[in-house]
């Protein structure tokens, strides 16, 4: 230790000699031990670069404009770099000229032009450090695989799905709420009893509220009845919000808006090549949901012809697919909706009674506008502050408001506010003659 000396019995330029051999051979270790440290370190230059550096990009590839874009919005520079492809023919394009080393590949598998399985063959082929994840068609939530998920992946899923956890494969069945987030104080206001997003005080919502929070924490079917223009579709997502699926997603299905032929495919999917057109297999909004809640509105208007598929669904629990011999298990919590009398319509014989009852084992009726006018102002005044904030509603409005019928229920109250807030111009305050019934 110290500095250098002659080894004992050399003097003279012989011992200078050795001295400044040694001197080398140290630093020359010093050299290759720096080298061997560095080579060490070369590793970790992946990992950093793959996870940590300033933006990572993820190719979105959907023939829907939508979803697209509402990717785009939620994955912001500069953690993600968003890059947009309609096609599976075009996303290779794009791959081909920029690369995918470090990426990710968001696949909604109802692709145009190629099936996902060869999409993705060809990807993983080409471009083996891209990851690939599906997307759900309906709700664009990602569905990543059990097999590997990535520190990449998981933040993506969190930055997609808004939850922080991940939708596997194999679709875990939900795990209750905790019962802090059901009976949240934000449901109980002066000792009355308040459902998030509906607005209301009146005994007859009152008692609505009320059997919403005991059947939202239970996976039981619900049928919701009521006037056109009630608010069905309210209370259908305010169910599923407040129950333990309220992460996973809600798929609405009209059965009124569908055609008849196109209804079972939309509901069961289908294979490719079960008829004219279907050029590659797609799974049904059923199988979409699984995991979550399926809302069938208007379900008074399904075919018959089709009932007695959606009765095998609910009992057993399974779909499938036109043209497709394989049984799909799914988990999925049932709400149905319709303004139609149901009971008449099965004396009519257009509506199965053994599906009204599989439908019917909780049923909720929501009351008309007309009964429940002590909440007509508080209404008016909740679409006055959406459609024009700052504006105000005259006593004299609010009595007109309370003179007319409202055959057309909370929906055309609505109508009529939002006519009033263009009505009333650049003025703050709605007057009768703003209101046109």
């Amino acid at each position: 230790m110290g500095e250098d000396r002659p080894q004992e019995g050399l003097r003279g330029p012989l011992a200078r000699g050795v001295s400044v051999r040694q001197s080398n051979a140290r630093s020359a270790y010093s050299h290759a031990g720096e080298n061997s440290m560095n080579s060490m370190r070369i590793p970790a230059t992946p990992l950093e670069r793959s996870e940590d550096r300033a933006s990572i990009n993820v190719f979105v590839v959907s023939p829907n404009s939508n979803l697209r874009q509402d990717l785009q919005e939620k994955l912001a520079l500069p953690r993600w770099n968003v890059i947009q492809a309609g096609s599976g023919s075009g996303a290779l394009e794009i791959l081909r000229k920029q690369g995918g080393d470090d990426a990710v590949l968001l696949l909604d598998p109802m692709l145009p032009d190629l099936e996902p399985g060869e999409f993705i063959r060809m990807v993983t082929d080409r471009y083996p450090s891209t990851q690939v994840l599906m997307l759900n068609s309906h709700t664009g939530q990602l569905l990543v695989g059990s097999a590997s998920p990535t520190a990449i992946s998981t933040r993506l899923v969190d930055a997609v799905n808004r939850t922080g956890t991940i939708r596997t494969s194999t679709f875990p069945t939900p795990a209750p709420a905790p019962a802090s987030e059901i009976e949240s104080p934000r449901y109980a206001v002066e000792g009355k009893i308040r459902v998030r997003g509906m607005i209301g005080d009146s005994e007859p919502m009152q008692r609505t509220y009320a059997t919403i929070r005991m059947v939202a924490v239970r996976d039981t079917t619900v049928l919701i009845t009521g006037e056109s223009g009630t608010g069905k579709d309210l209370v259908a997502q305010e169910i599923h919000l407040m129950s333990p699926r309220r992460k996973q997603p809600l798929v609405v299905v009209n059965c009124a808006a569908i055609p008849e032929t196109l209804l079972e495919a939309e509901l069961f999917g289908y294979t490719k090549g079960s008829f004219t057109g279907a050029v590659q297999s797609r799974i049904g909004r059923i199988h979409a949901a699984h995991g979550g809640t399926l809302f069938l509105d208007e379900i008074g208007d399904m075919p018959l012809s089709l009932q007695s598929k959606i009765l095998r669904f609910l009992e057993q629990g399974e779909v499938q697919r036109l043209g497709g011999n394989d049984n799909l298990k799914v988990d999925v919590r049932v709400i149905a909706a319709t303004n139609a009398d149901l009971k008449k319509l099965v004396a009519e014989q257009r509506f199965r009674e053994d599906l009204y009852y599989r439908l019917a084992v909780f049923p909720i009726h929501l009351p008309p506008l007309r009964e429940r006018m002590g909440d007509l102002e508080e209404l008016a005044i909740a679409f006055a502050a959406k459609f024009y904030p700052g504006v105000s509603l005259s006593r004299e409005a609010v009595e007109i408001l309370g003179q007319h019928r409202w055959q057309g229920n909370v929906r055309e109250l609505r109508n009529a506010i939002e006519r009033a807030t263009i009505l009333v111009g650049n003025g703050r305050e709605i007057m009768p003659e703003h209101i046109v019934l």
